[in-house]
């Protein structure tokens, strides 16, 4: 029974180490969140700031796989390139070394779980706090106080099951001195920081077992694990990637290049470097405990590694780019910047559903074009097979509007500040008026489908001209649509004068069409396939003003929030 409540102690210090670092970091990136995306978008200009960047992010935040979560997703929304991000996530590797130093500074000679619980009653009013910020600093306290109590803890659970001795009973049958032992505790590594999905937890770990001085788990077999964390530590990310673009799934992939390629590179150097690094622990930071030997070795093999690479951050984006070809698909018949339930925090993942619009916009507009390339052919075939891919691009709108509203709806069962639930709100109206843009198009399409095959009679040059005419100004409209999806501005001008334009030539038309059937210029069957046309197009007019709108409402609700 005592053996059973020891494993379970050893396992909720663990989750709560995990929920603490998990705590504190989701906290610091609330409450600098948008400054966080600030830096990262500006400082990644050339290789160099964007490996520092990734050392600040990550020791401010504390876990290079939120950084690299974000850096991936920023490569999906097209806020950063593919070379960019792999200069932020060598800097992310060095940047989690900062864990390593802290716990070998404190973590085990001082009994800071006894300083936490203090720290809790200051966390307390913050994280009932009203203010969003407030909550967030009481966040990163509370996280603070639950990952130093989750170590401490940790330790005391593994003193109580004598982990030392079951793992030096476990290692009396591997040979020592053997090389392949190293490659078993790199594999090691590797597979366990797999299953936790947290560097900083494995690390905590290993520097624990250090610490115990366990016979056969010595300095070289720790810093063994450690290089494997480095490994494990890629699978966040590449979870992460699975279901974004392929400039995504590149990022992904050229971290996992970055940390396999390093680790590989310093076995061939191994012992050698096991040796460096003791030297200059013992010698130029004159000695200290034995942990800070290990977190040496792991800032060492983190530094070196991104000094070797860093000259070569386009040779790695070429290699990921033929190992991960662009496919033709990814650009026409699916959501190219949301990537599913894996991504870093909910403030970013609206950036993501906004670009996501943006391109659905986009695709509308495209969609739009088939209805002039209907008008302009006269061939049955090439007829039939341009309505088949408007046909299409409306199936493919009506589940982009699914598929962003779901994950929209997936980011607001988050905690999000006042201005993101809005802006959530108006992205929610645009998806709608968007797939009905779709609907729209696709009702023009089948209108001169239906007149093809069972009107007799073509249109004349006249009313060409006229659904010419329309259809240039729909496109005006759209073009201004999308401008404002990108970039509201407090009174769109240009689209509403447009939408006056196409409301008062629909009207003028209507008023004409009825005169020249009753003139006898053209039979009245003509006659309801053109107005039927002509009061489309006004029709998706209204719906390209009701997305400018719903941006418009944003921005002024945007400025009124900030004002207050």
């Amino acid at each position: 029974m005592e053996l059973i409540i020891n494993i379970f102690s050893l396992v909720g210090s663990l989750a709560l180490f995990l929920f603490g670092m998990k705590t504190m970091s989701e906290g610091l990136e609330k409450f600098a969140g948008d400054r966080l995306r600030s830096i990262l978008a500006a400082m990644t200009k050339n290789r160099v700031m964007g490996v520092l960047t990734g050392v600040l992010i990550t020791a401010l935040i504390q876990s290079s796989s939120a950084t690299t979560v974000m850096v991936v997703s920023f490569v999906n929304a097209g806020l950063m390139t593919l070379g960019q991000s792999i200069g932020v996530i060598m800097g992310a590797n060095i940047g989690t070394t900062v864990t390593a130093w802290i716990i070998s500074a404190v973590g085990f000679k001082v009994n800071i779980a006894a300083f936490a619980i203090p720290l809790l009653a200051i966390g307390m009013p913050l994280i009932f706090s009203g203010k969003g910020n407030r909550k967030s600093i009481g966040e990163f306290i509370f996280g603070f106080s639950f990952l130093f109590m989750g170590l401490s803890f940790l330790q005391e659970a593994a003193t109580a099951m004598n982990i030392g001795d079951m793992v030096a009973g476990m290692l009396a049958h591997v040979p020592q001195d053997s090389f392949l032992t190293i490659l078993l505790f790199v594999i090691v590594g590797a597979l366990v920081t797999m299953v936790v999905q947290a560097s900083a937890a494995t690390m905590a770990i290993t520097l624990m077992l250090f610490g115990m001085h366990i016979p056969g788990f010595g300095f070289e077999q720790a810093a063994a694990l450690a290089m494997g964390q480095n490994i494990g530590t890629t699978i966040t990310a590449f979870m992460a990637s699975l279901t974004a673009n392929t400039q995504a799934r590149r990022a992904a992939l050229a971290h996992m290049f970055f940390n396999v390629f390093g680790v590989v590179a310093f076995l061939i150097v191994f012992y050698p470097a096991c040796h460096a690094v003791s030297w200059f622990v013992d010698s130029v930071m004159g000695g200290g405990n034995d942990l800070f030997k290990l977190s040496a070795f792991h800032t060492a093999f983190n530094i070196i590694n991104t000094l070797l690479l860093i000259g070569f951050v386009h040779q790695i984006e070429l290699l990921v780019c033929r190992v991960l070809p662009m496919k033709e698909q990814d650009e026409d018949y699916r959501l190219k910047f949301i990537s599913g339930g894996l991504l870093s925090t909910a403030e970013l993942s609206i950036m993501e559903a906004q670009k996501e619009i943006q391109n659905f916009a986009e695709r509308c507009h495209r969609m739009f074009g088939f209805v002039t390339d209907l008008m302009q052919t006269e061939d049955e075939v090439v007829f039939n097979k341009t309505f088949s891919r408007i046909e299409k691009y409306e199936n493919i709108t009506d589940s982009m509007e699914m598929e962003i509203a779901a994950y929209l709806n997936k980011v607001s069962e988050g905690r999000l500040s006042d201005a993101s639930k809005t802006q959530i709100q108006k992205m929610l109206r645009q998806i709608s008026e968007l797939e009905s843009i779709g609907d729209s198009v696709y009702n023009l399409g089948r209108t001169l489908n239906r007149h093809r095959q069972n009107c007799h009679d073509d249109f004349t040059d006249t009313q060409l001209q006229h659904m010419h005419t329309m259809l240039g100004l729909v496109d005006g409209a759209l073009v201004e649509m999308q401008k404002r999806i990108a970039a509201p501005v407090s009174r769109p001008t240009t689209s509403y004068n447009i939408e006056n334009e196409i409301n008062n030539y629909r009207t003028q038309l209507k008023n004409q069409n009825l005169h020249d059937v009753n003139s006898g210029l053209y039979g009245y069957q003509l006659g309801v396939f053109y107005v039927d046309f002509i009061s489309e197009c006004e029709k998706l007019g209204d719906y390209v003003i009701n997305v400018v709108q719903a941006g418009k409402s944003f921005n002024t609700d945007s400025l009124q929030s900030a004002t207050r």
